[in-house]
């Protein structure tokens, strides 16, 4: 039993030569399908499963795919689509975490977040993107 695993194996890596793989657009496309395929179980939302379907087939297609060069440009359009959100996630959860230490003061010109210590009363801050300078209380 064991040798056939083993064989099994190899059978699987020589199939996955010279092909894409796994990334992180397909990890992200299986689990938006694997959600999608739990919210089509709701009667008025049946036809998300085509949805989630097609997504599936869309991130096997990309795994077993040979046209490498193409996968890292959707690759890459996607890391760069996705990185606004998740700089806006991990903002927020520093935020959270900071929320009884510090206080968090937004630019008026360039929307920049700064951080600051609380119970300083009114203190001068200056911008470092565009060197604003302005008074807030903490």
């Amino acid at each position: 039993m064991k040798k056939w695993l083993q064989n099994l194996g190899v059978k699987l890596q020589r199939s996955m030569y010279g092909r894409y793989g796994n990334d992180e657009l397909g990890k992200f496309l299986m689990i938006t399908a694997i959600v999608l395929v739990f919210v089509s179980l709701i009667e008025p939302l049946r036809f998300m499963y085509f949805i989630a379907l097609a997504l599936m087939i869309w991130a096997i297609f990309r795994c077993y795919s040979r046209n490498i060069t193409k996968r890292r440009a959707e690759l890459n359009r996607y890391l760069k689509l996705a990185e606004k959100p998740k700089l806006w996630i991990r903002q927020r959860k520093r935020m959270w975490n900071d929320r009884k230490t510090h206080c968090y003061i937004k630019c008026r010109d360039c929307k920049m977040y700064m951080r600051v210590p609380k119970g300083k009363g009114r203190i001068k801050v200056n911008c470092p993107k565009c060197g604003k300078e302005f008074i807030k209380k903490t």
